[in-house]
């Protein structure tokens, strides 16, 4: 049998990924179900050497093989096109099945047998779905074979129909990776945009508050109440900002960063915050029962950031003509915090999602800001060890946060 070494391309050495046929051959090759297809064909047929090759009108290229005949090739491979009979059987798209090349009238005196040193041989085409020519199924032996039984034609047929056909599910596989890889990376971009952009903003909405302070000093009563509108979207602003940047932490690997201490007075910080709210929301009745006596482990200020978020949504969500609750307790080695509010219920479609960034519900013609805040309060808690749920009916809406403390 002779070794075809000596007609492959240069192309053989080098890495399939570098091939220019490389998504063709990776195609057939990474087919879990080529090599058992193979393998059965020889089994069935007696040859020795079996593959599915890349065939054009300019080359032939090894994509899959079983080869107990020493015979040399691996996927990327390549033999001189018009050496092959695949070169035949290309043009006429039509199948060569020889038992015995020394009985053949058509193919006796042929080169490819020469060249090979083959007596049996078949090689079928392996079409695409859509009917084009993609390459052959072929195998030979240096020893004759009866392969013109039906019954094993039949079978080396399918094999190839199912070759052609499992092409276009590896190709539409390949782009959907592609596409997935690509929006991977534009994920990565504007991630990496909202970080930057959100920390250039930290500078200019703290510069803007101390003007505002300092505008205050000097102000009259009614220069004061502009002020104090100017300076709640100030704050607005920078609570967005905070929360743009703690998703950026979270979708670039840093998550929530957490600085907990046993705080004493835990209770003062929330006042404070629900005090805030009341001068910069007037018109919404906050009503607070704050008891927290002992100390708890926690980082005081994402507490205060949590409360600010629910707070933030219970303003802009609540009836305006209702009062908010805030309740927050130790009890049982736990933390507790709650915001309740009336107003319309939220549907279930909605609460399957309110935790998520960029996830604002339906009515979005009364939302304000990023759909950032719930997703921020929820992340600050599972940080805590603990979790922000939601229980909503056409009564009221609590938001409840618990953690152990």
């Amino acid at each position: 049998m002779n070794n075809p070494a000596t007609s492959r391309s240069a192309l053989s050495d080098r890495k399939l990924a570098d091939h220019d046929f490389s998504r063709d051959i990776a195609a057939v090759r990474d087919n879990t179900m080529v090599p058992t297809m193979l393998e059965t064909v020889c089994l069935a047929t007696g040859l020795r050497f079996a593959a599915i090759a890349r065939v054009n009108e300019q080359r032939w290229i090894t994509c899959s093989t079983i080869d107990y005949l020493d015979f040399g090739l691996e996927p990327g491979d390549e033999l001189e096109v018009e050496s092959t009979l695949c070169h035949e059987v290309r043009h006429q798209t039509s199948e060569i099945v020889i038992n015995d090349v020394q009985c053949d009238e058509v193919y006796r005196d042929h080169h490819t047998p020469q060249i090979y040193g083959f007596r049996s041989y078949l090689s079928i085409p392996v079409l695409r779905p859509d009917g084009t020519f993609f390459g052959t199924l072929c195998a030979l032996d240096p020893e004759p074979n009866r392969l013109d039984d039906p019954r094993i034609l039949k079978m080396v047929r399918l094999f190839a129909k199912l070759v052609g056909d499992s092409l276009e599910v590896s190709e539409r596989l390949q782009e959907v990776q592609e596409e997935l890889v690509s929006e991977r990376h534009l994920a990565e971009v504007q991630e990496q945009f909202m970080a930057i952009l959100a920390h250039d903003l930290r500078n200019p909405v703290a510069a803007m508050l101390a003007g505002l302070r300092m505008l205050a000093r000097s102000a009259d009563p009614e220069q004061k109440k502009t002020i104090t509108l100017l300076d709640a979207t100030a704050r607005r602003m920078g609570d967005l900002v905070n929360n743009l940047m703690d998703h950026a932490r979270n979708r670039l690997g840093d998550g929530i960063v957490l600085d907990r201490v046993p705080t004493a007075d835990l209770g003062g910080t929330l006042d404070l915050i629900i005090s805030e709210f009341r001068a910069v929301a007037p018109s919404h009745e906050i009503i607070a029962d704050i008891n927290v006596p002992q100390p708890v482990d926690c980082d005081r200020a994402r507490v205060a950031q949590l409360l600010s978020n629910l707070l933030g949504n219970a303003i802009t969500h609540g009836a305006q003509d209702r009062p908010i609750r805030v309740s927050a307790c130790v009890a049982d080695d736990s933390f507790t915090l709650q915001v309740a509010n009336k107003g319309e219920a939220i549907s279930e479609d909605r609460l399957a999602s309110l935790f998520l960034p960029f996830k604002k519900g339906s009515d979005t013609s009364r939302r304000e800001g990023l759909g950032l805040g719930l997703y921020i309060a929820a992340e600050i808690a599972k940080a805590h060890g603990g979790k922000v749920t939601v229980v909503s009916d056409q009564e009221k809406t609590v938001f409840t946060f618990k953690m152990p403390c």
